[in-house]
C-alpha cells in the first residue's frame, strides 16, 4: 500500500518507520532539515531503536517537503501533527490537522485519512462532517519519547475509531507491522476512541500526581517516604510501576491531555479530573518553596528534559521550578546538552559539566545521574528510585 505520513515527531516518524517494513510510505515535513535526516536514514528525535532501524533495516521510506505530490499518489494518509494546548482558547490548537485533512482531500479525495495526532473528543466526528461526511478515522497513539518505535512494535494496544468500512483493515496494517504477537485490536467510534486517549493519558497523570503527594506527605512530617511508597506498591492492584516521585507530570502529552479532558468535561459532573491538573501546580509550589527555604544563591537545573533517553523539554516540571524560584531573585544556570542556545529564559546555559557543578550552590535535578555523583551534598532532588516506572 501506499501510505502518507505527515509528520516527523516522534509519533509520525515512529509511524513511517512501522509501516515502511511493508509498505511504500512517504514522510511528509515542512521542516527541510528534518526530510535531509531523514532520507540519510539518520533520526531527528532521540530514539536509540529508530535510529538503529533507519540506519541497518530495509525500508521503503522516503521524506519529502512535497505535499501534492505526497498526496496524490497515497491510499492512506496518517495524520501526525502536533497539536499543543492553548491557554488563550482552553483547547487544543488543531489547525494543523485540519489543514493537512484539507489539503489532502483536495488533493486526493479517495485517500483514507487516519488522524493519530491527540484532538479533543468529538472533533474528528466534527472534522468529518465539515467535509460532507467524508469518512475520517481516529487512532490514539501509546508512545513514549525516546522508545517511540519500540512501543509501536510492542503495542499495548491497536484501537480505531470511526466507520465500521475499512477499520478492520486500518487495525491490520499497524497489527500485521508489529512484532508483538496477539495485539488486542478494538474497534469503536471516533468519539469513543478520543475518549480512550485522553483518558488513559488523564489516569497516569492521577498516578504521577498521588505518589507527588504521598511524597509531599512524608517530606512535611520529615519521614522517608521509599517503605510508604513500597507498602503501598505491594498491593498487587497498585504494584510498583510509575511510582517514583518527581517534580510534577510533564512532557509533551499528560499536561495537555488533562486541561482537554478538564475543558471537555466543563457540562459533566466531575471533581476528580480538575484536581488531577490543579495537582501539578500545587507540587510544583511546594518543590519551589522547599528549594527557596534552603536560601541558595545560585541555583543550577540540571537538565530540562523529563527523563533519560529523550531530547524533548517542553512544559516539563523543572521549568515550572525554575520559573518560581527566579520570581524570588535567585540566580539560576542550567545545564542542558541538548541546547544550544546561550541563555534559556533569560538564564545562562552552561555547557560545561564540571563548570556548572562549581557555579552551583544547590543543583536541581527532576531525575539523578551518575554524572553527580562527586557532588551528591549539593544536589536537591526527589528522585527516590533512580529512573521512571
Amino acid at each position: 500500500m501506499r501510505i502518507t505520513v505527515v509528520g516527523t515527531g516522534y509519533v509520525g516518524l515512529s509511524n513511517a518507520v512501522l509501516l515502511a517494513q511493508r509498505h511504500q510510505v512517504v514522510a511528509l515535513d515542512i521542516v527541510p532539515e528534518k526530510v535531509a535526516l531523514v532520507n540519510a536514514r539518520q533520526s531527528p528525535i532521540a530514539d536509540p531503536e529508530l535510529q538503529r532501524m533507519l540506519a541497518h533495516e530495509t525500508l521503503d521510506l522516503e521524506a519529502t517537503l512535497d505535499a501534492r505530490s505526497a498526496y496524490s499518489h497515497a491510499e492512506l494518509v496518517v495524520v501526525a501533527t502536533p497539536t499543543d494546548y492553548d491557554p488563550e482558547s482552553n483547547y487544543f490548537d488543531t489547525s494543523s490537522v485540519e489543514q493537512v485533512v484539507h489539503a489532502a482531500r483536495a488533493v486526493n479525495p479517495d485517500a483514507r485519512i487516519v488522524i493519530r495526532s491527540t484532538v479533543p473528543v468529538g472533533f474528528t466526528d466534527k472534522l468529518s462532517a465539515s467535509l460532507d461526511g467524508a469518512p475520517l478515522w481516529f487512532m490514539p497513539e501509546f508512545l513514549r519519547e525516546g522508545k517511540a518505535l519500540h512501543d509501536s512494535l510492542h503495542p499495548s494496544r491497536i484501537i480505531v475509531g470511526g466507520p465500521s468500512e475499512h477499520a478492520e483493515c486500518i487495525a491490520a496494517l499497524w497489527r500485521d507491522a508489529a512484532l508483538a504477537d496477539d495485539v488486542p485490536v478494538r474497534l469503536m467510534s471516533a468519539t469513543q476512541a478520543e475518549s480512550v486517549k485522553l483518558f488513559s493519558n488523564t489516569y497516569l497523570a492521577m498516578r504521577v500526581a498521588f505518589f507527588n503527594e504521598l511524597d509531599s506527605f512524608a517530606a512535611c512530617h520529615e519521614f522517608d517516604p521509599r517503605p510508604v511508597i513500597d507498602g503501598v506498591g505491594l498491593d498487587p492492584r497498585i504494584g510498583h510501576h510509575y511510582n517514583n516521585p518527581s517534580f510534577g507530570y510533564g512532557g509533551y502529552c499528560l499536561p495537555k491531555d488533562t486541561k482537554q479532558l478538564l475543558a471537555n468535561s466543563l457540562d459533566v459532573p466531575q471533581t476528580l479530573i480538575r484536581a488531577i491538573v490543579e495537582s501539578n501546580s500545587t507540587r510544583k509550589d511546594f518543590i519551589a518553596r522547599e528549594i527557596i527555604r534552603r536560601k541558595p544563591k545560585v541555583v543550577g537545573i540540571y537538565r530540562l528534559v523529563m527523563k533519560a533517553g529523550s531530547d524533548n523539554y517542553r512544559t516539563s516540571s523543572v521549568q515550572g521550578i525554575m520559573k518560581r524560584i527566579k520570581a524570588r531573585g535567585i540566580d539560576v544556570i542550567v545545564h542542558e546538552p541538548v541546547l544550544a542556545a546561550p541563555s534559556f529564559f533569560n538564564s545562562r546555559v552552561e555547557p560545561c559539566l564540571d563548570r556548572f557543578k562549581r557555579d552551583s550552590c544547590l543543583i536541581v535535578a527532576n531525575r539523578v545521574s551518575t554524572a553527580l555523583d562527586d557532588v551528591r551534598e549539593k544536589v536537591y532532588t526527589r528522585d527516590l528510585f533512580g529512573g521512571d516506572f
